[in-house]
C-alpha cells in the first residue's frame, strides 16, 4: 500500500515539464549526471597517485559529507522554488527583497552548466568517434596516439560532436523528465554491468595484481599530506556534480514525497561505486601490459587503446569500454542541457523545444570554435577551475545564508519519517559552506583539483 501511495505522489505533475515517475528514476538521473568523465579518467589515477587504499578515506568521508548536505540542498532548493537555476536565486534573494541580484547571481552557475555543456560534448564526440573507431577496428590498427590526434584537431570529429548534441536534445525535446528518466534507467545500469564485465576480464590478465596494489595498496603515511586531502576534497566535490545549477533543476522535478537527504545519499554511494568499477577495470589493465599509469584524456584515448591491442578479443572489449564511456557521458550531457533549458524555458517563456534547441544549437556553434584539443583544454579549464566552483559557492551560501537554514530545513524534512539531525545544521553551515570556498581558492591555487 505504501508503494503505490508514493507512485501515486510521484506521478502529481509538479513541474510544466512533468515530474520523475518514481524515486529509483529520481537516482538514477542524479546518478547518470554525477557519473562522468572524472570517474573514469581521473579518480583510478588518483588513488594511486595519493596514497592507494588510504586515498579512500578522506574520499568517501567528503563524498559522505558533501552528498548529504551539498547535494541534499541543491535538490531541496529546487524543488522549494518549483524552478531551476534563475528562479531558486531569485527565490533565495527575495528573503532579503533582493531578488533582482538573485536572478543576476543565477547566471554565473547557469552559464557555468552551459560552458560544461560545450566542452563536455566535444569529448563525449572524441569518445563516440573512438567507439566507432573499435567497432570497425581501426583504433587498435592504427597507432593510438595519431588516431586521437585526428580526432583533436581543428573540425577533427564534427560528425560525432553533432550527433552527440542531437541526440541529447532530442531526448529532452520530446521526452522532458520522462525522456531524462527513461533513458537513465537504460544507461546507468548498462554502464554498471559493461564495466564489471571488463573489470572480471581484466582480473585473469597475468600482472593484474600489480594494479590492485597500486589502487588498494594503503599508504597511511600518506594521510600526513596537505595535497591527499585536497585532492581527495576536490575529486570528492566535483564528482558528484555540486555545480550550483545542474542538480537544482533535477530537484525541481521532485515530489515532496521524496527523502531528499536519503536519495542524495544514494546518488553519492553509486557515484563511488561507479568510479571503483571505472579503476578495477582500467588499473589493472595498465599494470598488466607494463604501462605507465597516467591521468586524463591519453589514459582513455591512447593508453587503454593499445592495451585492447595487446588483449585476446581487444576489440570487443574496447567496443564495451567506449560504449560505457559514452553512456556516461550522454547521461552527464543531459543534464547540463536541462540546467539551462529549463532556466531559459521558464524566464523567457520559450517552448520546450525552443529552450532545448537554443541551447544545443550555441553548444554546438561554440564547439565547433574549440574543437582542437588545447582549445577545448584552455575552455574547460577556465570553466572547471573558475566559473563551476564559484557558481557552487554562490548556491551554497545563497542556500544556507541568504534562504537560511530553518527554511531550506523545512523543504529537507518533507518526505521524511523523521527531522534532520541537530548536527545538520552545523555541517552545512559551519563545513560545508567554508569548504565550498577552500575548493574554490584551492581550484586557483593547484590549477584544478576536481
Amino acid at each position: 500500500m505504501g508503494k503505490q501511495n508514493d507512485q501515486a505522489s510521484f506521478s502529481k505533475p509538479v513541474h510544466p515539464n512533468g515530474g520523475f515517475g518514481s524515486s529509483f528514476g529520481f537516482v538514477l538521473a542524479c546518478v547518470g549526471s554525477a557519473v562522468g568523465m572524472g570517474n573514469i579518467w581521473m579518480f583510478p589515477y588518483r588513488v594511486g597517485q595519493y596514497g592507494g587504499g588510504a586515498f579512500l578515506v578522506p574520499y568517501i568521508l567528503f563524498v559522505a559529507l558533501f552528498g548529504l548536505v551539498g547535494l541534499s540542498a541543491e535538490f531541496a532548493v529546487g524543488r522549494r522554488a518549483k524552478t531551476g537555476t534563475l528562479g531558486a536565486y531569485e527565490y533565495c534573494w527575495n528573503t532579503l527583497n533582493k531578488g533582482k541580484l538573485g536572478y543576476a547571481l543565477g547566471w554565473i552557475p547557469l552559464l557555468g552548466s552551459l560552458g560544461i555543456a560545450i566542452g563536455y560534448a566535444i569529448i563525449v564526440g572524441w569518445v563516440v568517434r573512438a567507439l566507432a573507431g573499435s567497432l570497425t577496428g581501426a583504433i587498435l590498427t592504427e597507432d593510438a596516439a595519431a588516431f586521437f590526434s585526428q580526432a583533436t584537431g581543428d573540425f577533427g570529429s564534427v560528425p560525432w560532436h553533432v550527433m552527440v548534441i542531437l541526440v541529447a536534445a532530442l531526448i529532452l525535446m520530446f521526452g522532458a523528465t520522462k525522456g531524462i528518466e527513461k533513458v537513465n534507467k537504460i544507461l546507468m545500469p548498462s554502464f554498471f554491468v559493461l564495466f564489471a564485465i571488463l573489470a572480471v576480464r581484466v582480473a585473469f590478465l597475468p600482472g593484474a595484481v600489480e594494479g590492485y596494489r597500486f589502487l588498494l595498496t594503503p599508504h597511511w603515511e600518506d594521510l600526513l599530506q596537505v595535497d591527499t586531502w585536497v585532492m581527495a576534497m576536490g575529486q570528492a566535490f566535483f564528482s558528484l556534480s555540486i555545480t550550483g545549477s545542474g542538480m537544482i533543476v533535477y530537484g525541481t522535478y521532485l515530489a515532496k514525497s521524496e527523502d531528499i537527504p536519503k536519495a542524495s545519499i544514494r546518488t553519492a554511494f553509486f557515484d563511488t561505486a561507479a568510479a571503483m568499477m571505472a579503476a578495477l577495470a582500467i588499473m589493472p589493465a595498465v599494470f598488466a601490459f607494463g604501462i605507465e599509469p597516467n591521468a586524463g584524456p591519453p589514459l582513455m584515448f591512447i593508453t587503454l587503446p593499445n592495451i585492447f591491442r595487446q588483449m585476446p578479443m581487444g576489440q570487443l572489449f574496447a567496443a564495451l569500454f567506449f560504449i560505457s564511456v559514452a553512456f556516461a557521458g550522454i547521461t552527464s550531457l543531459i543534464n547540463m542541457f536541462e540546467a539551462v533549458s529549463e532556466s531559459w524555458q521558464t524566464r523567457f517563456r520559450l517552448s520546450r523545444r525552443t529552450s532545448v534547441g537554443l541551447c544545443a544549437g550555441i553548444a554546438l556553434l561554440v564547439g565547433l570554435i574549440l574543437e582542437a584539443e588545447p582549445k577545448v583544454g584552455s575552455w574547460m579549464d577556465f570553466i572547471t577551475i573558475i566559473v563551476v566552483p564559484f557558481g557552487a559557492v554562490l548556491g551554497a551560501v545563497s542556500i544556507y545564508y541568504v534562504l537560511g537554514y530553518e527554511e531550506i530545513r523545512r523543504e529537507l524534512e518533507e518526505g521524511r519519517e523523521k527531522g534532520l539531525p541537530g548536527i545538520f545544521r552545523s555541517l552545512a553551515k559551519y563545513v560545508y559552506v567554508p569548504l565550498a570556498v577552500i575548493v574554490f581558492i584551492l581550484g586557483i591555487v593547484y590549477g584544478g583539483i576536481g
